[in-house]
């Protein structure tokens, strides 16, 4: 208890300089918490943004649909499948789809797309379709109405109430399909690959489109929590996968957002990796100045007979102590600044990455920040102090006496 109470002494016989180092380790503690709630942030909104736009948290096709995207290889008989999805209760929504490829004519020009017949109302509960919607209205039921991106718009020459056509293949006699639609929104998501090349209609008509009859090539799926979709060994991945179709999570459609996230984490280690080093420097240096200033100290202390483990000890509590003096400081200011941000926001302008639209980063705060991290500078701080510590137990008290090093 005595060595505790002169290790706490200690720290104010130079003020400014326990201040400083206070601050820096302060300092490193709250843009660790930044950095890790930035990253951990923009992660989460990359997720967010691919799974919500239009693919889904997961998808199911029949075996072979995702590779060569065949409207030929579609799911004859849904129900089964839906009845299953259903009866899960990790599964908070799904949406079934029909996609086919086409040409769209106006009077005015044509353009290749693809067309995706969706079920107006359970489509809201999977994608922002609706949300992206710019000028008209989201689809309501209406045979004809049709759904088309603002560059396509530009490009047929049409606006709301104008007549396209959409031309298809029927998937079982190869024949020639038309049918007649009038635009009844356009929508703009932002990604010029959906927006140049999308189009929405009511499920039923793209059916009778393409001859499909109840079939459909895609059922979305968004789970309750997220992170279901992520894992392989999930009940809902090990029923469907069981039969002659295929559950894909959004990692497996969307690989480079996988790599872009491994790469953040590594982004995480160098910032704190950096961070941590120059934090090394200040312990260090703020502790021989600390021991240079008290050197005769020590040199009476050892002359007297203190052991050289007693003094080391003392020096390793006054780093502990400033350590925890540090953290937590630092750690009410990164949670602070930290929630800040989750609720503001950082923003940058909308931009893309891999494909993906943001606009801004929102911070995530998490409960390792709090914990993790203040033991990792704890750590930090520990270790810098040994070599400190060791010279201070070796002190001779002739040398210190003569205040030499």
């Amino acid at each position: 208890m005595l060595v505790l109470k002169l290790a706490w002494r200690n720290l104010f016989r130079n003020k400014r300089r326990t201040l400083l180092t206070v601050m820096l380790l302060s300092f490193t503690l709250v843009s660790l918490i930044l950095a890790d709630g930035m990253i951990k942030g923009m992660q989460e909104d990359l997720v967010s943004s691919v799974t919500q736009t239009l693919s889904g948290e997961a998808q199911i096709h029949k075996k072979g649909f995702f590779d060569e995207l065949d409207e030929k290889i579609f799911i004859a008989k849904p129900e089964s499948i839906i009845t299953q999805i259903l009866l899960n209760n990790d599964v908070e929504a799904y949406a079934p789809r029909v996609l086919l490829g086409g040409m769209v004519a106006s009077p005015y020009n044509i353009t290749s797309g693809l067309i995706y017949g969706v079920d107006a109302t359970q489509e809201t509960d999977i994608s922002k379709i609706k949300n992206a919607i710019i000028d008209g209205a989201y689809l309501s039921g209406l045979k004809r109405e049709i759904l088309i991106g603002k560059p396509m718009s530009d490009t047929l020459e049409v606006s709301l109430g104008d007549r396209i056509v959409i031309t298809a293949v029927e998937v079982d006699t190869d024949e020639i399909s038309q049918e007649l639609f009038r635009v009844s929104g356009i929508f703009e998501f932002g990604l010029p690959e959906l927006d140049n090349s999308l189009s929405f209609i009511n499920i039923n008509i793209a059916q009778h489109l393409i001859g499909l009859n109840n079939g459909i090539h895609q059922i979305a799926v968004r789970f309750k929590n997220p992170e279901y979709a992520l894992d392989p060994e999930h009940s809902f991945y090990q029923e469907i996968n069981q039969q002659d179709l295929e559950v894909l999570s959004w990692l497996d459609f969307n690989p480079s957002i996988a790599s872009l996230i491994g790469m953040s984490n590594y982004a995480t280690i160098i910032i704190g990796s950096i961070l941590f080093l120059l934090a090394i420097f200040g312990v260090v240096n703020s502790l021989f100045m600390s021991i240079y200033e008290r050197l005769y100290e020590f040199g009476v202390a050892k002359a007297i007979g203190t052991s050289g483990s007693e003094l080391m000890s003392l020096v390793m509590l006054e780093s502990l102590l400033l350590a925890i003096v540090s953290c937590v400081l630092g750690a009410v200011l990164g949670y602070f600044v930290n929630s800040w941000f989750a609720i503001n926001g950082i923003h940058f302008g909308t931009y893309e990455v891999s494909g993906v639209v943001l606009q801004g980063i929102h911070t995530k705060v998490a409960l390792e920040q709090f914990t993790v991290l203040p033991l990792c500078v704890i750590l930090l701080v520990l270790v810098s102090a040994i070599y400190p510590s060791i010279f201070a137990a070796r002190i001779m008290p002739v040398n210190a006496l003569n205040r030499s090093l």
